[in-house]
């Protein structure tokens, strides 16, 4: 079963303008050659791109995450709240947002 969507689709939009939000897209270089959202940071779960990078990643800021389905990002966002972020949404599935 997947993870449920933690936020709608009008919250991500809204996070595009706001300096203190991140939209990460967990997805492979091959599924965001199809296309991503405007903005978004690309962080790769699969290769580990995402595991590695959170050492320079803002505690401070709210983070919004999707991938294909909605479980790759909401592995990530457990894996955020793991390492103590607080403010992470998994935004789930890449076509929802669209």
């Amino acid at each position: 079963m997947k993870p449920k969507s933690e936020c709608a689709r009008e919250d991500v939009q809204k996070a595009a303008s706001d300096p203190q939000s991140v939209i990460i897209d967990c997805r492979t270089p091959g599924e965001v050659a199809g296309g991503t959202l405007s903005g978004a940071k690309v962080m790769d779960w699969l290769a580990g791109e995402f595991q590695s990078g959170v050492g320079a990643m803002e505690k401070s800021k709210t983070y919004y995450l999707f991938c294909r389905s909605g479980n790759r990002s909401g592995q990530a966002a457990s894996f955020l709240r793991s390492q103590g972020f607080e403010k992470v949404y998994n935004a789930g599935p890449y076509s929802g947002l669209i």
